[in-house]
């Protein structure tokens, strides 16, 4: 990358520092005395140093051919805006004077004491003495007269004369005033110079009115432009198309026009490319502008000149030079193809001093706020657009563009995205790059820029960022946990995991099948080996069905920032002493709307460390980032993850529960199927009695297994095969029970029944069902059978209704007999009592009642 400062060479002055505001500020008064800088006393230096414009060429012309005897105007007024140039004109025609053999008079009101006179001064100038001109009353015009024409060819240079008269108005000449008799004066100096053929005054006066001080002196000017216009003619030396050219004279001593060329050439070339050209502007237009403007690109010197320059404080030639040295001394060093308002340093003391003095020093803690502070936003945006981006400090250009463009004298401020643009970027990165600084600015990181119209601008007033950011500090910590809490419980449904939040205890977590998902704050080791082992004071059975979703710490602060940012959203929104405009307001809910939409994704981001009981305590898990735009509750994620890492199943296939838990067994008992998911830590779950009824079912059709039940300890086969559909009771000595077994029980069955009926007689019926204390109702029908005529009465048992004691141990022996009977009948009501014992009203409630309430069963208490 070529380096501007290798092209467009500053001059010593420049590159060594010698920046002080006198270099630039030119005085006729200390050159008269010998006492100014060199670059304004040494003609050799003074003339290098100046861009001879238009202007500036027609006047020394002018005041050459007056000099000369040759015609020429003999009353000049030199009239420009402040700082344009007017004392360097006066320095030029002092200098030139000198070689064309002229005399020359140098009156500077700024110097001048309130009682001194111009008709005094002159006189001395010439004459060594003020002889005849010592009054403070005009010589008269014969006197004045005499008085030049004996020093002809005589240039008589007269600065800052407003400044002197207003001094004057306060010294009093008899019934009159010493600023009285300057007007007469000047009135009578203008009709003696016309009157001599080589004599030529010329006299500065503003074109604004910062100089005229008050009304007094406003009055005086009118006058002054009253006396002088009666003969003069205005010349202004530096149009305004030309001062890139004075301002590259006074700063670069050379311009390599081929490598500058280059330069702008390639510049071009990426702008067009990036659509970054002003609108209407053709490429030539601009390369034309560039090349006059470099190293500056051309808003450099447009918003220095034009806004800046606006301001009644700021001298436009002057303070642009200035402002522009100290720039080119600071970016001396850099490898800069060209310079744009994003270069400027607003950390640079002295570059913020020259800009403070016009827009006040309460932007000093704006700038520090938003642009150069180690927490401002635009370092913040720095190092937010990736790793591509940081070195290039694109947050700060686009800060530091948008401040420049934001002040002038006039009504004109702020910058829209195509100028930031065209300043902040650099080549060797898309332009598009610059749009998404600016949306990371505005939206949440500088605290004193405003929008307005498409422009973006600084104020000293507190945009709403600032005001979020205020509301938000003023938010305790108890309030963001509440928010959280119940933000959770809105993210979550309950449908299939039976969820917890905050859980601060193992006694609140009941001790049933059911999956249960506890959420939990942060990491805590130590409470979910509690809630894994315990229940209240006794022992936890269901220990598998508990899943721990915890919060990851480094998620947390996102979290909690933006829990608060909605919270401030909605207390701006209801807080009407707050002044908001019609954007603002825009703005909030917009803000407000986005905010909670990127809270549940920042909670699925937050919580997202899964925790499941393995054989050898917990296993970790992760959910993963979450998809963008999916809107799913937080208990159907972590069950859909469960599920498709196999630590859930909803269904489960015959081969598995075969090569599973029939390979080294001849027979299972069905309900250690159903409960060994449930209570034995890595085992897998089964989300339902149903999945494994209809698994165990699967697998009887299939004849991969048979089920049936133990009989004195023995495993006796009821189904298998599609001969009848099985029913699956999920308890007691329900059993299934390996193929080998239920083959040989079938053909062993086949062998028996060979040489018997296939239906017992009536009596052997009964007495099949018959046992002591049973009541029974029944009705016969006919069945169709081998016995005598075909036809074999068969007894159908409509009500059972039976009554017995059930020994000590034989509790799981009745759980067969339960399963046939709920098989056979649609209602089966049980009577329990029991007596001879005790059991706590805790162990009731947490064991009896609770288990019955899983269930599904109402219980009357008699």
């Amino acid at each position: 990358m070529i380096a501007f400062h290798t092209i467009a060479v500053p001059h010593e002055d420049i590159l060594a520092g010698r920046l002080t505001m006198d270099v630039f500020a030119a005085d006729l008064w200390e050159v008269h005395k010998r006492r100014a800088p060199d670059e304004y006393r040494d003609p050799a230096r003074f003339f290098p140093k100046t861009y001879q414009t238009e202007g500036l060429a027609n006047l020394l012309a002018v005041v050459e051919k007056r000099l000369r005897g040759e015609g020429g105007d003999p009353v000049i007024q030199i009239q420009t805006p402040f700082g344009g140039g007017k004392t360097h004109a006066l320095i030029a025609m002092y200098h030139r004077a000198a070689e064309w053999g002229a005399k020359r008079v140098v009156v500077v009101g700024t110097p001048m004491a309130p009682s001194d006179t111009l008709w005094g001064l002159m006189a001395e100038q010439l004459t060594g003495g003020r002889a005849g001109f010592e009054a403070l009353t005009p010589p008269g015009r014969e006197a004045l007269r005499a008085l030049l024409a004996a020093h002809q060819p005589l240039l008589i240079l007269m600065d800052e004369v407003l400044e002197y008269a207003t001094k004057a108005a306060g010294v009093p000449v008899g019934s009159s005033t010493l600023s009285a008799q300057t007007l007469a004066f000047l009135q009578e100096l203008t009709e003696a110079a016309a009157t001599l053929d080589r004599t030529c005054l010329a006299v500065t006066l503003p074109s604004s009115l910062l100089e005229h001080y008050d009304e007094g002196a406003e009055r005086l000017f009118r006058q002054l432009q009253k006396v002088a216009g009666r003969v003069e003619k205005i010349y202004t030396p530096v149009q305004e198309h030309e001062i890139t050219h004075v301002i590259r004279r006074r700063l670069f001593s050379s311009i390599d026009e081929k490598r500058m060329q280059e330069v702008v050439g390639g510049f071009l070339d990426y702008a067009v490319g990036e659509s970054l050209l002003p609108a209407g502007v053709e490429p030539s237009e601009y390369r034309q502008r560039f090349e006059a403007s470099y190293p500056f690109l051309p808003e450099v010197v447009d918003v220095l000149y034009q806004r800046w320059g606006s301001f009644t404080s700021f001298q436009r030639t002057r303070g642009v030079l200035r402002l522009l040295s100290l720039v080119v001394h600071a970016l001396k060093e850099r490898e800069l193809p060209y310079i744009t308002l994003a270069d400027f340093d607003l950390a640079n003391q002295d570059v913020r001093r020259e800009l403070l003095k016009h827009i006040g020093p309460e932007y000093d803690s704006v700038i520090a706020a938003d642009v150069t502070g180690h927490e401002a936003g635009a370092c913040k945006v720095d190092g937010e657009l990736g790793p591509a981006y940081q070195g290039l400090r694109l947050g700060t250009r686009v800060a530091t563009t948008i401040f420049l463009y934001s002040f002038s004298g006039g009504v004109e401020r702020g910058a829209t995205l195509g100028e930031v643009k065209r300043s902040a970027t650099t080549t060797g990165n898309p332009a598009s790059v610059v749009a998404e600084a600016v949306e990371l600015l505005k939206g949440r990181h500088l605290f004193y820029v405003q929008q307005q119209s498409g422009k973006y601008f600084f104020t000293n007033q507190p945009n709403l960022n600032r005001i979020l950011l205020t509301r938000m500090e003023n938010i305790e910590a108890a309030e963001i946990a509440t928010e959280e809490e119940a933000l959770l419980k809105t993210r979550v449904s309950g449908r299939r995991l039976k969820v917890f939040v905050w859980p601060t205890s193992d006694a609140g977590i009941p001790d049933t099948p059911e999956l249960k998902l506890l959420l939990l704050q942060e990491r805590d080791d130590e409470l979910m080996e509690a809630i894994l082992k315990h229940k209240g004071t006794i022992p936890r059975v269901h220990c598998n069905t508990l899943f721990f979703l915890v919060a990851l710490g480094n998620e947390r602060l996102a979290l909690e920032t933006l829990i608060r940012k909605r919270l401030g959203y909605e207390m701006i929104a209801i807080d009407e002493t707050v002044n908001l405009t019609t954007d603002q307001r825009k703005e909030i809910k917009d803000g407000l709307k986005k905010a909670r939409g990127d809270l549940a994704e920042a909670v699925r981001r937050t919580y997202r460390q899964l925790f499941v009981p393995a054989r050898d305590g917990l296993k970790e898990l992760d959910l993963g980032i979450p998809t963008y735009g999916e809107d799913k509750p937080l208990d159907e994620e972590v069950y859909d993850k469960l599920r498709l890492d196999g630590e859930i199943l909803e269904r489960i296939v015959p081969l598995v529960i075969r090569e599973r838990y029939l390979r080294d067994q001849e027979y299972v008992l069905t309900e250690q199927l159903a409960q060994a998911g449930l209570r034995t830590p890595g085992e897998t779950r089964v989300v339902s009695d149903e999945a494994w009824e209809q698994g165990i079912a699967e697998g009887v059709r299939q004849e991969l297994f048979g089920l049936g039940a133990l009989e004195d300890e023995q495993p006796v086969y009821r189904y298998f095969g599609k001969q009848e559909e099985p029913f699956v009771g999920l308890a007691g000595s329900e059993v299934i029970i390996r193929a080998e077994i239920c083959h040989a029980q079938r053909a062993g069955r086949r062998a028996a029944e060979a040489g018997q009926p296939v239906y017992p007689s009536p009596d052997e019926a009964g007495a099949a069902v018959g046992e002591p204390g049973l009541a029974d109702v029944g009705e016969v029908s006919e069945g169709t059978g081998a016995g005598v005529g075909g036809r074999v009465p068969i007894l159908h048992k409509r009500r059972l209704r039976l009554r017995f004691t059930v020994p000590k141990g034989k509790v799981s022996g009745l759980m067969g007999v339960m399963n046939l009977l709920q098989h056979k009948f649609d209602r089966l009501d049980i009577v329990l009592a029991a007596e001879q014992g005790a059991i706590s009203e805790q162990e009731y409630a947490d064991k009896i009642q609770e288990a019955f309430r899983q269930l599904g069963i109402e219980v009357v208490e008699e």
